[in-house]
């Protein structure tokens, strides 16, 4: 419990997991209060309420008077997210084009991967016989060929009513080119449905690609009625206890929106909570023409981003569980490389670490909660990296005798290796998982990583930080404060956002200037009356646009972003050609000069500033280091071996302490490794940076 009373107002950020609900608050005057309790599956509200009393009681008062002091409350969570793959999706009736019944299970066609041909499809989110095929047809061309079945609508919904159905999902054929069928379609089904029941595929993703169209459709009305339902009352428990502020969400974009906004687009809460790795990096990225990658490393995955001029880069398309969606979300790729990764040997004998991973129960063997198989964790406490016996919060109580035990039977003994041996082959394979994936988004898009600046956050990225930024040949690698609730302390760095967009396939040339500023302007029309609606009056603003190109032929296309400042799209069109090919040679290292190109889309993006939270702050050191808790023996690396080094406690660390490596450092959510010649500084902020040699 804290002596003295915060400096309110204070924000506050919460981020609902599978395992535990983080939420962390920051009062006026910088200071950072952060609690972690137990999320509650079968309703996750309740583990936000228990957030909010436990940070109450460790600040000494009333829930009441902590929510009333609140001026930002930002939401987010992975319940969309698990609902897609637990299958736990509310009963959907979908109303197709008449022939394209079948669509939603012939999928795109094509296997992730082409070798695995016996690998399962992911389950059909509709059942057949509640998908039903309407007559009328809409052409390529946006034109009317056939009318729209009014009566077979009307029968389509007659026949949901009776099975069941509680939400509509209506995709008709090229309707993201004229929508006017599906219109009709969703003015029949709201007679019966509540307008938010109803999901027409045009206004939720008007783009290309039927079969990401529909499901996007499909699996935002399976979730309107659970997820919808849950925020609602979380919002209402909220208020009943002292907020007045609208609760702000996570969208997958990575920026915000007020609660009225998404109310009927729970789709977008998908990748809510990862995608606030933008807030956290321009908190900890330093220089934003520098580089940034990121990699937060958790119990079970590792999430990787890269952060250019200042923002994480967002695309159309994210995938779930097999499930390809149309929505905007941020950048980020995703391995099964964590604290809690298991490690066997195969039948082959090969060491195998990842990509299953222990949860919470068990857990790793050291946690002595029933797991027998041994970990990443495991590993590291049997390398001296982790202290056995009470962890640094106390929560848990590390065994290396079982972590000993583990290793031996499911990684050494098939090895013919010591314990500590199988260990250093655990971490060794763990941390090449975790360079390829940091490679996958960089190199392999383009960018050397060795000219960015590595973020390693999570509970288990201080251990792998140095390593592997110095695989990746970085120079400067920042361990963030409070690194394990990394995504929630960045959600209190994110503005509002809304992104729209649509489809199209025409020349630019047969486009040309006049045509595309007026398409540009019908969907910047479309934000306009998006944020209108739902955001704060009075509100700054900043509009950011872009033209999707390729050439004929190609499947995927380049975002070419328009400065509204600098480029006159009225006699410029070169110049969008000119900033087309020098991305496509970035990318694919050639162009085709002269080459025609079609416009794919066109998108407007609008940010909200919410201004700033407060930014944390440490007390200004007065020595040049602190005393080491203890020295402990340690293994350092293939290069290093074995040595005895300082280990340090994490609240002992203040703004412009330095340390030379090797060293441990035992903070609060995480534990950082310093390899020899690693340089570290404490920030004022709090966070760790580290020159690397």
């Amino acid at each position: 419990m804290t002596s003295e009373r915060p400096a309110w107002p204070c924000s506050i950020a919460v981020d609902v997991g599978g395992t535990f609900t983080d939420l962390v608050l920051i009062d006026h005057g910088g200071t950072l209060t952060v609690t972690k309790v137990p999320s509650v599956g079968h309703d996750p509200s309740k583990g936000v309420l228990d957030a909010v009393d436990a940070v109450a009681d460790s600040l000494g008062l009333a829930a009441g008077e902590v929510l009333a002091n609140c001026e930002r409350f930002v939401h987010g969570s992975t319940v969309a997210t698990n609902a897609v793959l637990e299958g736990n999706l509310s009963m959907v009736g979908l109303i197709t084009t008449a022939g394209f019944r079948d669509g939603l299970e012939i999928r795109r066609g094509i296997r992730a991967d082409q070798w695995d041909h016996r690998a399962p499809w992911p389950a059909v989110l509709v059942p057949r016989h509640l998908r039903r095929g309407v007559a009328g047809r809409i052409n390529a061309s946006g034109e009317e060929l056939t009318p729209l079945d009014e009566a077979a609508v009307t029968q389509a919904l007659e026949q949901f009513a009776t099975q069941g159905v509680e939400a509509v999902a209506i995709c008709l054929l090229h309707s993201y080119l004229n929508p006017a069928h599906e219109q009709r379609a969703a003015e029949l089904c709201r007679d019966r449905w509540p307008e938010e029941l109803t999901v027409v595929s045009s206004e939720l993703t008007p783009l290309l690609g039927e079969y990401e169209r529909t499901l996007t459709a499909v699996v935002n009305a399976g979730l309107v009625p659970t997820v919808g339902g849950y925020l609602r009352r979380l919002a209402g428990a909220l208020a009943e206890r002292g907020l007045s502020q609208a609760m702000l969400l996570m969208q997958s974009n990575g920026g915000t929106v007020p609660l009225s906004a998404l109310a009927a687009r729970p789709v977008d809460l998908m990748l809510s909570g990862p995608a606030a790795v933008g807030g956290a990096l321009r908190r900890s990225g330093g220089d934003p023409k520098v580089p940034v990658v990121s990699m937060e490393i958790g119990g079970t995955s590792c999430d990787v981003a890269v952060m250019i001029d200042g923002s994480v880069p967002v695309i159309d398309g994210l995938e779930v569980g097999g499930y390809h969606m149309n929505i905007a979300a941020v950048d980020v790729h995703t391995v099964g490389a964590g604290g809690g990764t298991l490690a066997q040997v195969d039948t082959a004998g090969m060491l195998q670490v990842g990509p299953r991973g222990a949860g919470a129960v068990p857990g790793p063997a050291c946690y002595d909660r029933g797991g027998v198989l041994p970990t990443a964790t495991d590993a590291h406490l049997l390398l001296g990296r982790l202290r056995p016996g009470r962890s640094a919060g106390g929560a848990l109580d590390l065994s290396e005798g079982l972590a000993d035990d583990a290793m031996v039977a499911e990684v050494g003994g098939p090895l013919s290796l010591t314990s500590q041996d199988a260990a250093v082959g655990v971490i060794t394979v763990l941390e090449q998982h975790l360079r390829q994936a940091v490679e996958t988004i960089t190199i392999e898009r383009g960018r050397d990583p060795a000219l960015m600046t590595l973020v390693a956050a999570g509970g288990a990225g201080g251990l792998h930080g140095s390593p592997v930024a110095r695989a990746l040949g970085c120079r400067t690698l920042v361990i963030p404060a409070e690194a394990g609730v990394f995504c929630a302390i960045g959600m209190l760095h994110s503005n509002l956002r809304r992104d729209v967009s649509r489809s199209m396939v025409v020349g630019l040339e047969d486009l040309g200037p006049t045509g595309l500023q007026q398409r540009l302007a019908a969907e910047q029309e479309r934000a306009d009356a998006l944020t209108a609606s739902d955001w704060p009056a009075n509100i700054g603003t900043e509009l950011s646009q872009y033209v999707d190109l390729r050439y004929p032929g190609q499947l995927w296309s380049v975002r070419v972003w328009l400065d509204a400042e600098t480029l006159d799209l009225g006699n410029q069109v070169d110049e969008i050609r000119r900033r087309f090919e020098a991305e496509y040679r970035r990318l694919y290292g050639h162009i085709q000069p002269a080459g025609v190109l079609e416009v794919t889309g066109v998108g407007v993006v609008v940010i909200g500033d919410l201004g700033p939270s407060a930014s944390t702050v440490v007390d200004r050191a007065t020595t040049d280091q602190p005393t080491p808790l203890e020295h402990r023996r340690c293994w350092l690396g293939a290069n290093t071996g074995w040595d005895t080094i300082p280990v340090f406690r994490g609240q002992d660390l203040e703004a412009g302490h330095r340390l030379s490596g090797p060293y441990l450092i035992e903070a609060s959510t995480t534990t950082v490794l310093g390899l020899p010649g690693d340089q570290l500084e404490v920030q004022p902020n709090g966070d760790l940076e580290v020159a690397l040699r």
